[in-house]
């Protein structure tokens, strides 16, 4: 798991271009406290009304979500939901073609408690006008060199045609593009030559004409798809059984699921092509890519509506299986402002400190003992692998991000561990606004990061006693 965090560097570099049926996503929810008198159906008194894009959009979503440069190929209708996506797009936009007389598809949602009481969808369902579909074409096949993975976004509203498909698919696997697929209907042959299509149970079952009951059985509907439709791989997503990814030339691999509570699956398999188009993009492995994209789903079916993943919510899933019993205390950000936040209305003083944390030594120990008596709860910040390498050299560090963050979580001194990519943890401490920030005496207070924010709302700095002749650079001349 820890080569596999060091990967989702790789990620940010990473350009991947969608093409496919952008919608509108509305969500009205509310509470339902009484039975409608005029029918048994329940009353929704509307609280908050929201929009995001979905299907193809949606996928956009999630790839800017990770931090990649991606770009929508899509069509609308000339109408006010068609506006309404352009706005969600911001300069995403000049990628959509505005069809006179199309509708633009709307799928809206109704909740109460989290749970979707209704869905109304309002949609054309017809392939572009010929026209549209050749400058369609034109502008993917002009894009191609840019770009490191084409994800096509298929949920059959007419924008991916057979014939676009099919010269979508052609020409990018003839620039050495792999293609992903997010399929519609049971005739998969319009795929042919897609380097992973990532049909559901159901979806391959019917595509297939074969059961999918077990391990056995989807492997076999996946080999006989594969075969029939010249592809290159299936990723089957299999709800609370996980994923199968069955490759052309390879043994087959199966992930059991990772979501612990399942709130919402809306564009669950958006967030899983977009994985799968940024990790292949970015030249990871197929295998690597499935495990990405399985973490993705999980993540993301345990938040309301169609969600987005971030890096760093990856990369804290990815710690979370090798941490074990540490892992509740290594967090990413954003739950972690939430925790602190929590910890002050309790009255509680928070303290930061920050470092690599390389084999660690008693020297650490001592700063962490000093830091954690300034405060009520310690947050550290450490250091991931990359930003080690940009500071200490390629030669470190000797440990992974993973393996010094589960020795920091373990010690008792230390109540959170946060990794940051950067070469300073000043966006932390923005973030988290300690009362009191600690680093070593080898540092005067002019030289700490933050000092000047923390100075501005009444925090204070302070400067921990160093341990004689206690250093990682002096242990590893040792060794």
């Amino acid at each position: 798991m820890t080569d596999l965090a060091a990967q989702l560097e790789a990620l940010g570099a990473a350009r991947v271009l969608v093409v496919g049926d952008v919608m509108l996503d509305r969500f009205v929810a509310g509470a339902v406290e009484r039975i409608s008198p005029e029918g048994p159906i329940p009353v929704l008194r509307v609280e908050q009304e929201n929009a995001m894009l979905g299907g193809a959009g949606n996928v956009q979503r999630n790839l800017a979500a990770l931090g990649l440069e991606t770009d929508l190929i899509a069509a609308v209708g000339d109408d006010p939901a068609g506006r309404e996506v352009a706005n969600l797009l911001g300069d995403q936009a000049q990628g959509l073609f505005t069809v006179p007389g199309r509708a633009t598809t709307i799928k809206e949602r109704f909740l109460a408690g989290g749970q979707q009481l209704l869905r109304v969808d309002r949609e054309t369902a017809r392939d572009l006008p010929e026209e549209t579909a050749g400058e369609l074409i034109e502008r993917v096949t002009a894009r191609l060199p840019e770009i490191g993975a084409l994800v096509l976004s298929d949920y059959g509203k007419g924008v991916l045609s057979g014939a676009v498909l099919s010269a979508l698919i052609r020409q990018a696997r003839a620039a050495g593009l792999p293609v992903i697929v997010d399929p519609k209907g049971s005739d998969y042959a319009c795929y042919r030559g897609a380097s992973l299509v990532t049909p559901n149970l159901k979806e391959l079952s019917a595509a297939s004409r074969r059961p999918v009951g077990d391990d056995a059985s989807v492997v076999e509907a996946c080999r006989a798809l594969i075969a029939d439709c010249g592809l290159g791989g299936i990723l089957a997503t299999r709800s609370e059984k996980g994923m199968s990814l069955v490759l052309a030339e390879a043994e087959p691999l199966h992930l059991r699921a990772e979501a612990q509570e399942v709130y919402d699956v809306s564009g669950a398999g958006d967030t899983v092509v977009a994985m799968l188009g940024a990790a292949l993009a970015a030249g990871l492995a197929p295998q690597d890519a499935a495990q990405l994209a399985n973490l993705a789903a999980g993540i993301v079916v345990a938040k309301v509506g169609t969600a987005t993943v971030s890096l760093e919510e990856l990369r804290h899933g990815l710690y979370a299986a090798e941490l074990h019993a540490a892992e509740a205390k290594v967090s990413a950000l954003e739950p972690l402002v939430e925790q602190v936040a929590r910890w002050r209305r309790r009255g509680l003083k928070v303290g930061f400190t920050n470092g690599c944390f390389d084999l660690l030594h008693p020297g650490h120990l001592s700063l962490l003992r000093q830091a954690r008596a300034q405060c009520d709860r310690l947050v550290v910040g450490l250091n991931s692998d990359a930003s080690v390498r940009r500071l200490k050299g390629e030669r470190r560090p000797i440990q992974g991000e993973a393996a010094r963050a589960a020795v920091l979580a373990s010690l008792a001194t230390v109540d959170r561990v946060v990794i940051f990519a950067e070469d300073t943890p000043l966006n932390l401490i923005e973030a988290l606004k300690p009362e009191v920030l600690v680093k070593g005496a080898d540092y005067t207070v002019e030289q700490v990061v933050g000092h000047e924010l923390v100075a501005s709302y009444g925090g204070r700095v302070v400067l921990a006693e160093l341990e004689p002749g206690q250093s990682t650079s002096r242990t590893i001349e040792r060794m």
